[in-house]
């Protein structure tokens, strides 16, 4: 025999699956996802501004939740500008172009915001 007793409430817990429920996340995941792509444009170092103007983004539902993906679609010759432009490359006559790191301090802050946002989220 199994026998569950409990005291106290499951307010906390109920509203938090009513706010699961209502799907209200995938707007904060929108907008930091829009954040993300101006944040990334602002840091592209800017030769013709291809590169640049080519951020987007999508949410995409995993087994386990949801995701944000931001990409680049400038693509030549079939390589992605955008790592070339983060990890540097090989140039033709046998020279390297150092990479700058330009995705990464851009994007920390939004992850930052993401996480205090959903911890305020799980703990109200």
């Amino acid at each position: 025999m199994i026998i569950i007793s409990h005291s106290g409430s499951f307010n906390n817990t109920e509203n938090f699956f009513k706010r699961s429920v209502s799907r209200e996340y995938l707007l904060a995941l929108e907008k930091y996802g829009r954040e993300g792509v101006a944040a990334l444009a602002s840091a592209t170092p800017v030769d013709t501004g291809e590169t640049a103007n080519s951020w987007d983004y999508n949410v995409v539902m995993t087994s386990g939740g949801f995701k944000i993906e931001w990409g680049n679609s400038h693509v030549e010759s079939g390589i992605p500008i955008a790592v070339l432009i983060q990890y540097g490359h090989g140039t033709r006559n046998g020279g390297y172009v150092q990479g700058r790191d330009f995705i990464n301090p851009v994007i920390q802050p939004i992850f930052d915001k993401i996480a205090d946002e959903i911890w305020k989220e799980v703990t109200k």
